[in-house]
């Protein structure tokens, strides 16, 4: 499937003209630039529900946590459970990347970091990762907007920069922890 992707997308650049070039170069690195009220229009609700069908399995994913026999024991139905979070973490991620492109890190840092401050209970750290996952996004927007201004530098590099350290840091921890 990636190679597919990948090729599709090298197709894409074979034959796009400058400006085309310049816009798909934006999205493969992660740009707001691109985003309109119409794109958001279409995307954000996908991305609403998603993530509100997302809280209402905090729950069931609390159960998980425990383990799957556990859960099944307190009459989680695990198997479908586990489908519902895939399918909506695809759709609110699918939808966000189509109107931004790839903005590394954010989704994998932020609720690891939330994580250790407030717990690992679902029902706080879904909203929250959310929340803070906006906020930390619309940080490095204005950084990335204003840094080398009065050009644009994509906003995926930013969250890269900000988040392979810390991810980094978040593994060396766990490592360290675990004695390896």
């Amino acid at each position: 499937v990636g190679a597919i992707a990948f090729s599709l997308t090298g197709l894409l650049i074979f034959i796009a003209d400058e400006q085309q070039l310049r816009e798909l170069t934006f999205w493969q690195l992660g740009s707001l630039a691109g985003a309109t009220w119409l794109k958001l229009t279409v995307a954000a609700p996908l991305m609403l529900v998603a993530i509100l069908v997302m809280a209402s399995l905090s729950r069931g994913l609390n159960a998980i946590m425990m383990g799957e026999g556990v859960a099944l024991h307190l009459g989680i139905e695990v198997q479908r459970l586990k489908h519902v979070a895939i399918v909506c973490v695809a759709a609110a991620t699918g939808a966000a990347v189509a109107i931004s492109g790839g903005i590394a890190f954010v989704g994998i840092v932020i609720p690891h970091v939330l994580r250790l401050i407030i717990g690992p209970d679902y029902r706080a750290l879904i909203p929250a990762s959310a929340f803070a996952g906006a906020a930390l996004l619309l940080g490095a927007d204005m950084f990335a907007r204003t840094v080398v201004a009065p050009a644009e530098m994509p906003i995926g590099i930013v969250t890269a920069l900000i988040g392979a350290p810390v991810f980094i840091a978040m593994l060396m921890r766990r490592s360290s922890a675990e004695g390896l």
